[in-house]
């Protein structure tokens, strides 16, 4: 079977089949069935064989005046990105201008068209590999590599490695579509569009510029239409949800590059999105630019937040990341089990500062009316739990606030039944492993202050260090604002 990543691949491969002007990439393995689709099942697609143009031919012939491939073709698909030129000096800048407005000027008078442009190629290393040599558009021809502008007018970059190489099993012994029925369907949709009904019910973040917000809704509008063909039929929330996430990293991946490359424009990527007015801000990541285990620079949803336990004599520090989630109800509920006894401790005191102190942490909010369901989940070798009573009550008061924490961010902190603080003894060894894990700013006591006086003139350039002196200054440091 097919993973759900797998069919979203699938779905953003058609969308340029449905929505007018659409420019997309796909890199990835070989045999993964990516110029397959341009090739054979629509008479209205044309394939590029060896990515070889000539400018009249693509656009428009000087000489007998025959329009070119984007005005005869709802998809050009240029099969081979590395090899993708043209006979003119001028013709990827005049395919840059077509990207972006639909429009060429040859001659007298510009001309418009509204095939989509496709490109597909391999990568002759995996993903990871590929971004720790250069970046994701590194296979393409030396004029396109690392020109943001061209990069800017991508829509959208396919994941082509989430992609199994096909084989037998993946076909069925069903009957399907004709698929010349299915291309005029397709070539149908391009006249209709639902993007006009539902933005009224998003909200996407400030991190998206002019360009970002025409790619995603192109994206969007591609995907509910051909998830939702019929123009009568409502759009749910979850399908809604579902297509802004895909629309957003297949957009963000495009960001990523241009912010590898070097450009201070392209350096917010943190892209997010609310759907309704009383919706919690989300925000979308692309999965292969950080590993699980690391802490990435995005926010995280309400309710979760990156810690550093104490270490002590028996156990090292270790990483660890607490998701607390809530409900009507009462109570807290450790959902590992079995719960290690030192967790269950940092746990009850989180809980008993939350209740106690419940009017300066989260304001007319009734903790005692909301069940706490929180997990621990432990990177490193150290599973206890110990000392992570700051971060766990960080976290629940986030989910009952709805408010996301900081990316970038790692806590340190235990504290007592009264609400005061313990100190901190090994606070330079936590500000290494906080670099070490990936963290860009380290939340500790007030109390631990002399000790980094001691950190190396390096950690001190890679990591900001902010103190707190008690729980609720603690709080405003790690929520959104």
């Amino acid at each position: 079977m097919l993973s759900e990543r797998a069919k979203n691949v699938l779905l953003v491969r058609m969308i340029p089949f449905v929505e007018r002007n659409y420019n997309l990439i796909e890199l990835g393995p070989r045999g993964t069935g990516k110029s397959h689709l341009y090739q054979q099942i629509s008479p209205y697609s044309h394939l590029v064989s060896g990515g070889k143009a000539t400018v009249a031919k693509m656009f428009v012939n000087m000489g007998s005046g025959e329009r070119g491939l984007v005005c005869k073709y709802d998809v050009v698909c240029f099969d081979e990105v590395s090899g993708v030129s043209f006979d003119q000096k001028d013709g990827v800048n005049i395919m840059k201008g077509y990207m972006e407005s639909g429009e060429f000027s040859r001659g007298k008078e510009p001309i418009r068209a509204d095939g989509g442009i496709v490109m597909v190629g391999n990568f002759d290393v995996d993903v990871e590999h590929q971004q720790r040599v250069s970046h994701l558009f590194g296979p393409m021809p030396k004029e396109m590599r690392d020109d943001t502008a061209f990069m800017d007018r991508i829509h959208g970059f396919v994941p082509g490695w989430d992609f199994p190489k096909l084989n037998k099993t993946y076909f069925t012994n069903h009957f399907g579509l004709v698929s010349d029925f299915l291309a005029e369907c397709w070539t149908r949709l391009r006249d209709t569009s639902r993007i006009s009904t539902v933005l009224p019910r998003i909200d996407y973040g400030g991190a998206l510029s002019g360009r970002d917000t025409t790619a995603v809704n192109k994206t969007l509008n591609g995907l509910l239409k051909l998830l939702q063909p019929n123009p009568e039929a409502p759009i749910s929330d979850e399908l809604l949800e579902w297509a802004v996430k895909i629309s957003l990293e297949y957009r963000r991946r495009v960001k990523e590059q241009q912010k590898r490359i070097g450009s201070a424009e392209f350096r917010n990527t943190h892209f997010s999105y609310r759907i309704g007015e009383d919706g919690v801000e989300t925000f979308v990541t692309t999965p292969e630019i950080r590993s699980e285990n690391t802490i990435g620079e995005d926010p995280l949803p309400p309710g979760q937040i990156w810690a550093l336990n104490a270490g002590g004599q028996e156990e090292m520090t270790g990483l660890y990341k607490i998701e607390v989630s809530t409900g009507p109800g009462s109570g807290v509920r450790i959902l590992n089990k079995p719960a290690p006894p030192q967790f269950q401790e940092s746990v009850r005191f989180a809980g008993q500062n939350l209740y106690s102190k419940s009017k300066e942490l989260v304001g007319d909010r009734d903790a005692r009316m909301s069940e706490f369901s929180i997990q621990l989940r432990a990177f490193d070798s150290s599973k206890s739990g110990n000392g992570m009573g700051i971060a766990v009550l960080m976290a629940m008061c986030s989910a009952m606030l709805e408010r996301n924490t900081k990316g970038g961010l790692v806590v340190v902190g235990q504290l007592n039944l009264g609400g005061s603080l313990d100190l901190v003894y090994n606070a330079v060894n936590l500000a290494e492993i906080a670099v070490e894990k990936g963290a860009t700013t380290l939340l500790i006591p007030l109390n631990a202050r002399k000790q980094l006086n001691d950190l190396s003139d390096d950690m001190i350039t890679k990591i900001n260090i902010q103190y707190y002196t008690d729980i609720r200054d603690c709080l405003w440091k790690v929520v959104m604002e």
